[in-house]
């Protein structure tokens, strides 16, 4: 019997993208679930929506270039984009709303930088960020209030409320987020009368912790089939958890550490967003510093900042800082017992 004979070291051939960004999906739909059983049919409508738009676009533009469209969509990035997009953005946002944020996410952050693997920033942050500053009353006044899936609108009133523009028909189904309604009130009121308000319910945030909570499973799915390491998720919940500990341990001026990590998107953003293999650091002492740098940031800004989650805004600052720290970074060499430091060719 003849066996194959090969010489060290033996390593298995690495996840196609597009197997990877499958298990991506597969992953986030628990968190999809949680989303449509607390809070209606909005997120998964805009999910159905976001990648779809998502596909046409990057279709449009690989047609531009010249790009085999096939070849690329079967990668799934793209998909991954609007369904990051579809989770993020608020359930009854106006359609257009979320048509302008895939547009920039795919045309003006990815492709225009050269396609996967060129984009410098996270294209669902991008996008998210720009419709959040450009359109601030949409991006905050179409929250839904938490309850179950029997009681919010139907499918066909949601699906009519997002794309008929008739926005003044939601006001009996909307609600401040926790984090937005804790950060404006806890200046005049106290902690306990706070969370007297129908949005926190009897938990941290009435809704918001399952979400979190089903997010926090499928990180753990995607971390058990090595799709991504622990140290930019475990370093981002560290810094976040850290960062509260140390300067909000009062509640009736900040946030407590539970709602910080409960009650926003906190865990799509930890597992899901700040994992992104293009945009994030690659070393793994790298990673931890990416991570726990979007953690502070994500208290900074929802302590003493003007928006209460903060997610896309520290993901998109700490893009900037890539470079830096891979340069300051660098992995150890195979063969050598300490990676290179300094700037190369300088001696003495």
């Amino acid at each position: 019997m003849s066996l194959l004979q090969q010489s060290s070291p033996h390593a298995h051939r690495a996840r196609p993208t597009s197997r990877v960004m499958q298990w991506v999906i597969l992953a986030a739909l628990p968190g999809l679930f949680a989303q449509t059983l607390f809070f209606g049919w909005g997120n998964l409508i805009n999910v159905i929506w976001c990648m779809l738009l998502a596909l046409a676009a990057e279709a449009a533009v690989l047609q531009i270039r010249g790009k085999p469209v096939a070849f690329f969509l079967r990668d799934h990035t793209a998909a991954v984009t609007g369904l990051l997009l579809g989770l993020s953005l608020p359930p009854f946002v106006p359609w257009w709303v979320a048509a302008v944020a895939v547009i920039a996410a795919i045309v003006l952050a990815k492709q225009l930088y050269g396609g996967l693997g060129a984009n410098p920033f996270n294209p669902a942050m991008v996008g998210y960020a720009l419709v959040l500053v450009s359109f601030p009353v949409a991006m905050t006044t179409n929250w839904a209030e938490a309850g179950m899936l029997w009681d919010a609108p139907g499918f066909g009133e949601t699906l009519n409320i997002i794309f008929s523009g008739q926005q003044t028909a939601i006001d009996a189904y909307t609600m401040a987020t926790p984090l937005d309604e804790y950060k404006h009130k806890i200046a005049t009121h106290t902690a306990a009368e706070v969370l007297q308000h129908p949005t926190f319910g009897a938990g941290v945030a009435k809704g918001w912790e399952w979400v979190n909570g089903a997010f926090l499973f499928g990180g753990l799915v995607l971390l058990a089939l090595r799709i991504i390491s622990w140290h930019i998720p475990v370093s981002f919940l560290a810094g976040l958890a850290l960062m509260s500990l140390a300067f909000g341990n009062n509640p009736d001026q900040y946030a407590p550490v539970s709602m910080h990590l409960l009650a926003g998107g906190t865990m799509l953003g930890a597992f899901f967003i700040a994992t992104d293999p293009v945009s994030a650091a690659t070393s793994h002492k790298g990673k931890l510093i990416y991570g726990a740098s979007i953690g502070v940031l994500i208290y900074l800004i929802r302590s003493w900042g003007n928006y209460p989650d903060a997610v896309a805004f520290s993901v998109l600052l700490m893009n900037f800082a890539v470079p830096f720290i891979d340069h300051y970074t660098p992995p150890r060499t195979y063969g050598h017992h300490k990676p290179p430091r300094g700037i190369p060719g300088k001696t003495g």
